[in-house]
C-alpha cells in the first residue's frame, strides 16, 4: 500500500511553519495516542504514521529532501547516515514531554496548586419492600475525608509556613529525559503539591483534610429495586488543595415481603381458595400494596390460575404508571374429612358427567390414542 502524503497526514500545507508542525503532530499524536486507544489497531497505525511524518517535516534538512523527492529520498543517505534514522532536530523531546505532561497530570499547563478531587464513596442501604415501593427518606452517617477546620485546607499553622518547592520550582512535577522522551513525574520532595511546609497544622499534620462522620439524609424515590444507584453529589470525599469534593453513591438492597414477589413494577401473590369456592365461584378478598381489595372468582377455577388486577403494581421508576398485580389462585385440597364428607364427595363423583371433568376427560382420551 502507498504511503500518504506526510503533509496529508498531519494535515497541513506544504509550506506550514515549525510551529505548525509542531502543534499538528501533537494533535494527531494525542488523539491516537496507544495509552488512550488501548486495542486499537487502526489508531496504533496512524499513531506510527504521524510519529513517522513529523520526525521527517520537523528536521529542516529531510523536510527539504521530502519536498524535493518524496518518499524516494528514504534511500538516501546525508553525511553518512542512511534514510530518515536519528532524532535530527525535529524536537520529539519536546512535543512528547508536552503529550506525557498531558497523559500523567490531565493538562499541558503546570500543576502548581493543582486541586485534587476528593474520591466517590459508596453506602450499602438495606430497605423494606414497601420502602422500594412507595419510597420514603432516611438518614445515614457517612465516615469520609472533610477539609480541616482548623487550617481551612492549608494543611500549615498559617500561610507564612508554606513556600514554593525548591525542587519542581512550584511545578509539582520533575522531568526525567529518557532518549526521545521527555516524562513528567510527581516531585518527590513536595509530592506533587508544588509547595513545602515548614509548620504543619497541629490538627490535620499537614493532610489539609481529617476524617469525620457526617450525616445525610437520602430520598428514596418510589419504585427503586435491588441494585438501585442513588448519587448524591459531592458528598463523598472533600478534595484536597481547593480540589472538588467526590460523589456518594447509595446502592440499595431490597427485603423481601411475606406475600408479594415482584418482576419489574409487577408484583405476584398467591392466594389459597378452597374446592368449592373454585368450583362455584367466589367473591374473594385479596391482599394489595394498599391494603384489601374484592376479586371475582369464576366458577370452574382451575388451580394456579392467574388473574391480572391492573394498575395494583409498583410504580414505574421514570414514570408512566404502575404495573399490575397478579392474582395467582391455588386450589386447596381437603387433607382431614369426616365420614359424612367423604360419602358426599363419593355421591358427588358418582353423578358426575363427562362435562364436568373436561380436563381429566382430555387426558384419559391421550391416553387411550397412546396405547391403541
Amino acid at each position: 500500500m502507498a504511503k500518504r502524503d506526510y503533509y496529508e497526514v498531519l494535515g497541513v500545507s506544504r509550506n506550514a511553519s515549525a510551529e505548525e508542525l509542531k502543534k499538528a503532530y501533537r494533535k494527531v499524536a494525542m488523539k491516537y495516542h496507544p495509552d488512550r486507544n488501548q486495542g486499537d489497531k487502526q489508531a496504533e497505525n496512524k499513531f506510527k504514521e504521524a510519529s513517522e511524518a513529523f520526525e521527517i517535516l520537523g528536521d529542516q534538512e529531510k523536510r527539504s529532501r521530502y519536498d524535493q523527492f518524496g518518499h524516494a529520498a528514504e534511500g538516501m543517505g546525508s553525511s553518512g547516515m542512511g534514510g530518515f534514522g536519528g532524532a535530527g532536530g525535529s524536537g520529539f523531546g519536546d512535543v512528547f514531554g508536552d503529550i506525557f505532561s498531558e497523559f500523567f497530570s490531565g493538562s499541558g499547563g503546570s500543576s502548581t496548586g493543582r486541586g485534587e478531587r476528593g474520591s466517590d464513596l459508596q453506602y450499602n442501604m438495606e430497605i423494606s419492600f414497601e420502602d422500594a415501593v412507595f419510597g420514603s427518606s432516611k438518614e445515614i452517617d457517612v465516615p469520609r475525608m472533610e477539609t480541616c477546620d482548623s487550617c481551612s485546607g492549608l494543611g500549615a499553622e498559617s500561610e507564612k509556613d508554606i513556600k514554593i518547592c525548591n525542587s519542581c520550582g512550584g511545578t509539582g512535577q520533575q522531568r526525567v529525559q529518557q532518549g526521545f522522551f521527555s516524562v513528567a513525574t510527581t516531585c518527590s520532595s513536595c509530592g506533587g503539591r508544588g509547595k513545602t511546609i515548614s509548620n504543619p497544622c497541629k490538627n490535620c499534620h499537614g493532610r489539609t483534610r481529617v476524617s469525620k462522620t457526617k450525616r445525610i439524609r437520602v430520598n428514596i424515590p418510589a419504585g427503586v429495586a435491588t441494585g438501585s444507584r442513588i448519587k448524591l453529589t459531592g458528598e463523598g470525599e472533600h478534595g484536597a488543595n481547593g480540589g472538588s469534593g467526590g460523589d456518594l453513591y447509595i446502592v440499595l438492597g431490597v427485603k423481601e415481603h411475606s406475600l408479594f414477589e415482584r418482576e419489574g413494577a409487577d408484583i405476584f401473590c398467591e392466594v389459597p381458595i378452597s374446592f368449592s369456592q373454585a368450583t362455584l365461584g367466589t367473591d374473594l378478598e385479596v391482599p394489595t400494596l394498599e391494603g384489601k381489595a374484592r376479586l371475582k372468582i369464576p366458577s370452574g377455577t382451575q388451580t394456579h390460575k392467574i388473574f391480572r388486577m391492573k394498575n395494583q403494581g409498583i410504580a414505574h421508576l421514570r414514570g408512566g404508571g404502575r404495573g399490575d398485580l397478579h392474582v395467582r389462585v391455588v386450589v386447596e385440597t381437603p387433607s382431614k374429612l369426616t365420614a359424612k364428607q367423604k360419602e358426599l364427595l363419593k355421591e358427588f363423583d358418582e353423578c358426575c358427567e363427562d362435562e364436568s371433568n373436561p380436563i381429566r376427560d382430555k387426558f384419559v382420551k391421550k391416553i387411550k390414542n397412546l396405547f391403541s
